[in-house]
């Protein structure tokens, strides 16, 4: 009985405080925090700064900055726990994916829109949507929530990180029960699932050579091999006619048992009408839990700089999602094996590796996952599912190392419907951004329950 009015005063709470939310999300949204080398610094460390006063103004304590050797600064913060309670760190990012308006945006990516229930701007769900939902569920409870709480909000999580290593260095600052990832959310608003699985990512660069210069293609051509086209036929090898990926050895992970409705996908991928899917087997699997090979970028002559020559040097970077609980080593040499073996007609193939981040799999029983999915359960009144995740987040392999016991809760306001997260007009829905504060909320209203209750 006392959940239950607790519940209805965390509703109440925070749909008297929505309107504030939203402002702040706005404000946060202005900032073009993009991390990513040969962008201004400027505005990233603006958005450092203006994330801690946002945490520090809605309650958490001890709030500052960490310097991060090589990188941008993380905004750390705590609230001790009350006697016997446990504690638990909140994470987001504060960095962003660049935006322009004439990639195709409707409105300028870094002047926030509210139309039709959702904000639009560039870090709207992805992960501004984060930050504020921790900084909410403080607020609910003035500063003193049940729980000892932490929060991490990292500024390089869309770019070459360089808290993994802070992180290995200095695990007890991270010492917690459960982490709470707001980097996630649901299919389709309203309807609410627990991400329990990502995928990794690896990635290479190869470069084939076949002639120490160029050379006239009319003379030439006919014998002597285009680098181009001896570089095609190798990235042809990477897929079977169905799609699926033709790199042998390669794991799979069995798949999550909530499926991805085809409908939901194609809107939010923006596939072209006609266009089929590629692969075979269910779609949760194809982007959750099977490996995905994409080429990513190409070295070659352009059209417009194009001259009747046969081409000496051709590269190409090529990017694969592997399955969580795949070795990311094993899978890039597998990789990077494959693309030398294919190589025709005796070209010269270099191959380097570039990356190679692990995937990670939530560990599964512990009592904040069973308080996650009451909170999640009661926050939207439906049955929460299970899904997985195509993307990556790297640190948690190195949060999980440090914190080997600790629970991973992912969630977040994200539905992938139709907040086109990396992409053009980026939006969060306020009304699943307000269902996800209230969860998350319950959330540390039930671990400190249970947790005493034990």
């Amino acid at each position: 009985m006392g959940n239950k009015v607790m519940f209805e005063e965390i509703v109440s709470k925070t749909r008297a405080m929505m309107p504030d939310v939203v402002k702040q999300l706005k404000n946060l949204i202005r900032y073009p925090s993009v991390a990513f080398p040969g962008y201004p610094s400027g505005p990233v460390t603006a958005m450092a700064d203006a994330t801690a006063a946002l945490l520090k103004e809605y309650g958490l304590q001890a709030v500052r900055l960490i310097d991060i050797p090589g990188g941008y600064p993380a905004v750390y913060g705590e609230i001790p726990a009350p006697p016997g309670a446990p504690t638990v760190l909140m994470y987001a990012h504060y960095d962003v994916q660049p935006a322009r308006k004439e990639d195709g945006w409707e409105t300028d990516p870094w002047t926030p829109v509210e139309k039709g229930g959702r904000i639009y701007g560039r870090g709207a769900t992805d992960d501004k949507s984060g930050i504020v939902i921790a900084a909410a569920s403080i607020r609910v409870y003035k500063g003193k929530p049940p729980v000892g709480v932490k929060v991490l909000i990292e500024g390089e999580e869309e770019t070459t990180s360089h808290l993994d290593a802070f992180v290995a260095a200095h695990p007890d600052l991270f010492r917690c029960d459960v982490f709470i990832v707001a980097d996630n959310g649901n299919l389709t608003v309203g309807d609410p699932a627990l991400t329990t699985s990502l995928r990794g990512e690896v990635s290479c660069i190869v470069e084939v050579q076949t002639l120490e210069s160029p050379v006239h293609s009319g003379a030439f051509g006919g014998a002597a091999p285009d680098a181009l086209i001896a570089l095609i036929r190798i990235l042809a090898t990477l897929h079977d006619a169905q799609g699926d990926v033709a790199v042998q050895g390669l794991r799979s992970d069995p798949p999550a048992t909530m499926e991805y409705p085809e409908k939901i996908y194609r809107e939010s991928a923006g596939l072209l009408e006609g266009v089929d899917l590629i692969g075979t087997g269910p779609l949760g699997a194809r982007i959750w839990s099977k490996p995905s090979v994409t080429v990513i970028g190409i070295d070659a002559p352009s059209i417009s700089a194009s001259a009747n020559i046969l081409i000496p040097r051709a590269a190409a970077k090529i990017s694969m999602r592997i399955a969580p609980d795949a070795d990311p080593g094993r899978e890039l040499h597998i990789l990077m094996d494959h693309l030398r073996a294919v190589a025709p007609w005796n070209v010269h193939v270099e191959v380097q590796e570039v990356s190679a981040s692990s995937g990670f799999v939530c560990p599964a029983g512990g009592p904040g996952l069973v308080a996650a999915r009451r909170a999640l359960e009661t926050a939207f009144g439906k049955t929460v599912r299970d899904k997985g995740t195509g993307g990556s987040i790297p640190l948690l392999h190195e949060l999980h190392a440090a914190v080997p016991h600790a629970d991973f809760i992912l969630w977040g306001a994200e539905d992938a419907a139709c907040s086109r997260i990396h992409g053009t007009n980026e939006s969060v829905d306020t009304g699943e951004l307000e269902r996800t504060i209230v969860a998350q909320s319950l959330f540390l209203l039930l671990l400190g329950t249970e947790r005493k209750n034990v």
